[in-house]
């Protein structure tokens, strides 16, 4: 944006703003990283605030703003590779971080779902977090609808084996 009109702004806000929790939630379950979750979705909204104009379609603002935040996170490993960190002590360090709920079947969903690789766990969250189809899926990763089905169907076989120890789940 060249200026920084009220009218802008307010465009910028009624489009943006209401998918800033979806942005930071998907962001969040990619790296597992609170504090580089919110300065992902900072960068993302700047890049976003940035280029306003080229969103034609109002209607395609939330996967807009997260193939945004996914370019961004993206970038961030490209620059340097993070330390690693322990989920379980992530966990019992800050246990609201990982779960609104405190039912151990809950906490122990995602700690599977974080175990996941990214090429699965990110399908999944895509999927069952912020309710995309999975054309919506295939469109935002730039793959097949075959591969996003494929890749959901093994993700959800590795989370069986973890949590129920089923026999022939494969990754």
């Amino acid at each position: 944006m060249s200026t920084d009109s009220p009218r802008e702004r307010g465009r910028f806000e009624a489009l943006c703003m209401p998918f800033r929790a979806d942005v930071f939630r998907f962001v969040y379950w990619l790296c597992r990283d609170r504090a580089l979750a919110e300065d992902v979705v900072q960068e993302t909204l700047l890049r976003a605030w940035r280029s306003i104009d080229a969103l034609d379609d109002e209607k395609a603002a939330r996967p807009w703003l997260l193939t945004i935040a996914r370019r961004e996170l993206a970038r961030v490993f490209e620059r340097k590779r993070l330390p690693l960190v322990d989920i379980d002590a992530a966990n019992e360090a800050e246990p609201d971080a990982l779960a609104t709920d405190d039912r151990h079947e809950v906490e122990e969903m995602r700690r599977a779902i974080l175990k996941l690789d990214v090429v699965h766990r990110e399908p999944l969250v895509l999927q069952v977090l912020l309710g995309y189809s999975t054309e919506e899926i295939a469109r935002h990763l730039d793959i097949s609808v075959a591969a996003v089905l494929t890749r959901l169907f093994r993700a959800r076989q590795v989370l069986r084996q973890q949590l129920v120890g089923t026999e022939g789940a494969r990754p």
